[in-house]
């Protein structure tokens, strides 16, 4: 079998003699025809030659975490034969992985658990996209699952209270600090702020007792909403 030739970005001396010696005795299959721990190094490189198969590459190069996202995002436009897998200790940061997976990589590997092993580089060699191991599967599934349950309880919220997407569109620009006047300008939302108004106290008809209506404000209003998962104050986000 032709050996895959590799690069290996790491800028902490003691990951990078760890990664290279999982690589020496796990994976026979991998030539390292270079390391690197700055990006400069790692341009140069790719520069001198030859193109590797693979860029074993970790995200936080001189403690920018971007900068693993920029490497990658372009390796996708100017090396599209060039395979990107990300070893990393970048535990927590989710939206970091989405970011580098959007830019082009093959998978993402965490520094924790069994580490690197032979079977994910060869998935990626082999063509697979979203290659993961053990410990970044475990956090996926646990946040699948937590979003699974949130949109359950929100839409078992909207059949109870009679919710439509106008209503869930008003209560979560309401959340964002939108006025009403702001709200009736969006190309989603076709009322007028008089209309809006009338929602809004029916909204409040709909989700409070008969004695808990008198003098709610909008702020009442949307905690209301959120305490009944009617809208999720982690995924607020504004219409275009």
């Amino acid at each position: 079998m032709e050996k895959i030739k590799a690069i290996v970005v790491e800028d902490v001396s003691l990951e990078l003699k760890g990664t290279l010696s999982i690589i020496r005795n796990d994976i026979p299959e991998i030539e390292v025809t270079g390391t690197a721990q700055t990006e400069r190094d790692f341009w140069k490189l790719m520069k001198e030659g030859p193109e590797p198969d693979l860029v074993l590459l970790d995200l936080g190069l001189g403690g920018s975490t971007t900068v693993g996202v920029d490497i990658c995002r372009r390796l996708n436009s100017d090396y599209p034969n060039v395979k990107v897998l990300i070893f990393t200790g970048e535990l927590l940061n989710e939206k970091l992985w989405v970011d580098v997976l959007e830019a082009g990589a093959e998978g993402i590997v965490l520094k924790t658990g069994e580490l690197l092993t032979r079977g994910e580089v060869m998935d990626v060699m082999s063509g697979k996209r979203f290659v993961f191991n053990q410990p970044i599967l475990e956090k996926m599934v646990e946040r699948f699952s937590k979003s699974v349950k949130e949109e359950g309880r929100q839409r078992s919220a909207f059949i109870t209270y009679e919710i439509d997407e106008y209503d869930e569109r008003f209560l979560r620009h309401l959340a964002l600090g939108y006025t009403k006047d702001m709200i009736s300008e969006l190309r989603t939302m076709p009322f007028s702020s008089k209309s809006l108004e009338k929602r809004q106290a029916d909204l409040v008809t709909r989700l409070f007792p008969e004695g808990e209506q008198r003098g709610v404000n909008v702020t009442r209003l949307v905690v209301k909403a959120i305490e009944l998962n009617i809208i999720d104050p982690s995924r607020l986000e504004a219409d275009e």
